[in-house]
Parts: C-alpha cells; structure tokens; sequence
C-alpha cells in the first residue's frame, strides 16, 4: 500500500512541477518578447504590444503562485503513514472509484488501475473527510461505498 501511495505523490508532484515549468516559460517568454520588442513611431501598438505582454506575465505568474501553493499542500503528505479515516493522503477505494485525497490533479494511473486526485476541499474530498472502510456518502444523488481506506 505504501508503493501505491508513494507512486500516486509521485505522480500529483509530478503534475504541480510541469504546471510550474509551464507558468515559468510563459513568464521568461513574456519578458523576452518585451525586451525584443522595440519602439516604433507606431507608438500605441507598441504599447498595446507591451501591455499584452505585462498581462500574460501577470496570468503565468498567478498560475506559478497556484502551482506552488499545490507544491505546499503535497509537502504536507506523509505517504509512509496508513490511516483507517480518510484525510489528507488517504487512498480510498470505492464502488464507484477510486481517490487519492491530495490536490486536484486529474485521473492517475498506477497498475493499469484508475485514481483520482483530489482536494479533500473538492465536494468529493468534503464528503470522505473522516469516512471509514464500510461508510458511504452520498454526492449528486449518487451512494459511495468505501471499500477501502489506507
């Protein structure tokens, strides 16, 4: 079980290291086009150009702020750590799925096996927070069964 744990954190730092490399190259591309881009006597296209620029660096510095505040919550993981209550860092098999509570990070695949990554924020991590192997919850008329809790 800890494998599995330790390939799903694996895989969400992953994910939060490519977001962040992708957010890092839009910044240095952003800089870069407006350090190339010189004053012309078409003075307002060079500012429209500029202004551009200064708002795509601002976006892919918010995406790089996002990305490391997803770098902060899986810092918090201890993948070593087995619990029979789903929290931060649980696995939880379902009938209907199976989850790793950690960030929002899409479908992972271990083993030719399905998970997903989720916040424990997310309307799904809200309703297994301190659920049990044997517990259900319920989430847009749909009843989980908890199979499993690690």
């Amino acid at each position: 079980m800890s494998e599995l744990k330790k390939e799903l954190y694996k895989q969400c730092l992953d994910y939060v290291q490519k977001c962040m490399a992708a957010a890092q190259l839009g910044i240095d591309e952003a800089e870069k086009a407006s350090k190339d881009d010189t004053k012309s006597s078409a003075g307002d296209k060079y500012e429209t150009g500029r202004e551009m620029m200064q708002q795509e660096t601002n976006r892919n510095i918010a995406q790089l702020v996002e990305a490391n505040k997803l770098k902060i919550s899986l810092n918090k993981i201890n993948t070593n750590v087995v619990t029979n209550e789903v929290g931060l860092g649980s696995v939880v098999i379902t009938g209907s799925g199976n989850f790793y509570i950690a960030i929002s990070a899409g479908l992972l695949k271990v083993n030719n096996e399905n998970y997903y990554a989720i916040s424990p924020a997310s309307p799904v991590g809200i309703g297994l927070r301190g659920k049990k192997t044997g517990d259900e919850f319920k989430l847009n008329d749909k009843i989980f069964l908890i199979i499993q809790v690690f």
